[in-house]
């Protein structure tokens, strides 16, 4: 049985109805891999006339003529039908096939089999459409368990780009979304194999194909339920780059495509999906599966074209109970409408199951970088609000990484993401400075670490069981002296205090503590304790 639902000529040697009448192939044995879609036997002269292709055709020879002519014509119209494989059965017509027959099937890369021993034809039909019809029921099969998957997918609370990459995994080849008139929405690359392509290269070179589909690519309309311009809402596009395209993948698509269907026509996710492809890129930029050398390419195909200057990377991370059920596509609408006032080219996207907005702006040079972040993230909060993504309490924390060009943006995009993170619960800003916040991202990165803990414990620890059973409360005004480096008018003057109930407070903190406050190694000390209780267990 081979992949397309159909047998080989060689499985068909192989059944037992012909193998009994121990065949011999004498032309076309680099063929027999051809798929028999049918079976027909016949004895006229014009019989390839009645033929569409891929039939393996049974004779006793009485139709190939009896001139070298007739019998080379014959075998040409068979070849140039494109049936599978001619088998003659031998007996009162030939005892042996003519070197003519032989040579012209040869000749036209046609398999040619002659049978040594008499065969019932109706027992040849019954066993190869038997094999057909059994394939034609796994390739069914097949694809209804992709359409299981993907519904698995959906249920388990999933979306498009999860379904698309199921369909990727399954073709082992790259799978796109598009729009009816050619956009990209969405591209999702297989995972089965290590030589896995790259989707939005695969796409650029896409760009300049055909609207039918080539022989390397299956598009598939995705109903939109409307008549007209309406009926299609997007383009499923397979392209077999990596692996061939079989007719199981076709019926894999068109089921995927039903999904899809039921899906975007609920939710109009068009804007979510091109998002979320963007953030796709932005995070792969990131960890290091795009180079600084195929990214500038790949970006052209998401609509990002900077120029020469600098590209800024940003990331934004929302509150941690926020999940990926969001108006992400409000979002990032939102946001891109309040960047166009900017002026400067922005790629922006949504990674929802992180809580992430990446983007890249490009710059006109580096000196416009505290400018243009103060404007973009003044657009990302004001579309997190206009999103209704905003939570009390927990403000969005828009990070801002180091200007450069395709290398940096990648590890800028990587250490603003993690940054970001570690940003949460930190005094809130408009932004902040990637650059500023390595010790406390170096704390977050210790956070599961015993050591962190203890420390946080040793450094302030008589603080906080203070803390919790008398009043005031003394933490906030150590971490007030600290962040005014021990200048003491000025910590009195945002708590509010006067200068001698400033000085007891400070007397009693270091009374708890057993230190001194004015030590350079005690201010260190408990200047990166009260960064790591944020990250550390109480």
């Amino acid at each position: 049985m081979d992949n397309q639902g159909g047998i080989t000529v060689q499985r068909a040697l192989e059944l037992p109805g012909l193998r009994s009448g121990l065949p011999e192939v004498v032309a076309g044995a680099d063929r027999l891999g051809r798929t028999v879609r049918w079976v027909h036997a016949g004895e006229v002269p014009n019989i390839a006339s009645l033929l569409k292709g891929g039939e393996l055709l049974l004779t006793t020879g009485l139709g190939l003529g009896t001139r070298p002519a007739e019998q080379r014509a014959f075998v040409r119209r068979l070849a140039d039908r494109g049936i599978a494989a001619l088998v003659v059965e031998l007996g009162p017509r030939f005892t042996r096939l003519p070197a003519t027959i032989v040579e012209t099937a040869r000749t036209a890369g046609l398999p040619l089999v002659q049978l040594h021993r008499e065969v019932p034809f109706v027992t040849v039909t019954e066993e190869v459409h038997t094999e057909i019809v059994n394939g034609h029921y796994a390739l069914l099969q097949r694809a209804e368990e992709v359409h299981r998957r993907c519904t698995q997918a959906l249920l388990g609370g999933g979306g498009i780009p999860q379904v698309l990459h199921v369909l990727a995994d399954f073709t082992q080849n790259p799978v796109f979304l598009e729009t009816p008139d050619g956009q990209l929405l969405y591209a999702a690359g297989s995972t089965a194999g290590e030589a896995a392509a790259d989707p939005l290269q695969v796409w650029e070179g896409l760009r300049g194909r055909e609207t039918e589909p080539s022989a390397n690519a299956v598009l598939i309309d995705v109903p939109g339920g409307g008549h007209g311009t309406g009926s299609v809402r997007a383009r499923l596009v397979l392209a077999g780059v990596t692996a061939p395209l079989l007719p199981v993948h076709r019926m894999a698509a068109e089921r995927t495509a039903g999904v899809l269907a039921v899906v975007l026509m609920q939710a109009r996710q068009e804007e979510e999906l091109a998002a979320r492809g963007r953030g796709d890129f932005l995070t792969d930029l990131a960890e290091g599966r795009i180079s600084a050398e195929d990214a500038p390419a790949q970006a052209r195909v998401l609509g990002f074209k900077p120029g020469a200057g600098p590209l800024l990377p940003v990331v934004m991370r929302l509150a941690a109970d926020l999940g990926p059920s969001g108006n992400w596509a409000v979002l990032a609408r939102a946001v891109l409408e309040e960047l166009a006032a900017v002026g400067v080219p922005v790629l922006l996207g949504v990674r929802p199951v992180e809580g992430r907005v990446p983007l890249l702006v490009a710059l006109r040079d580096e000196s416009e970088r505290t400018t243009v972040a103060d404007r973009v993230a003044a657009a990302l909060r004001a579309g997190v609000e206009r999103a209704g993504l905003d939570r009390a309490g927990s403000p969005p924390a828009v990070v801002v990484g180091v200007a450069g060009g395709w290398a940096a943006a990648s590890s800028g995009l990587r250490h603003a993401a993690e940054t970001a993170t570690a940003a949460q619960g930190l005094p809130a800003r408009p932004w902040y400075d990637a650059r500023r916040l390595d010790i406390d991202l170096l704390l977050w990165r210790l956070r599961e670490h015993p050591d962190l803990a203890a420390f946080v414990d040793r450094a302030i620890g008589p603080l906080r069981a203070h803390d919790a059973a008398s009043r005031p409360a003394l933490l906030p005004t150590l971490e007030t002296y600290l962040a005014h480096a021990g200048r003491k008018a000025e910590t009195a003057r945002e708590l509010h205090l006067n200068r001698q109930t400033l000085y007891n407070r400070l007397a009693r903190i270091s009374e708890l503590l057993g230190t001194d406050l004015d030590d350079p190694e005690t201010v260190l000390s408990l200047s990166l304790a009260l960064r790591a209780r944020r990250h550390a267990p109480s």
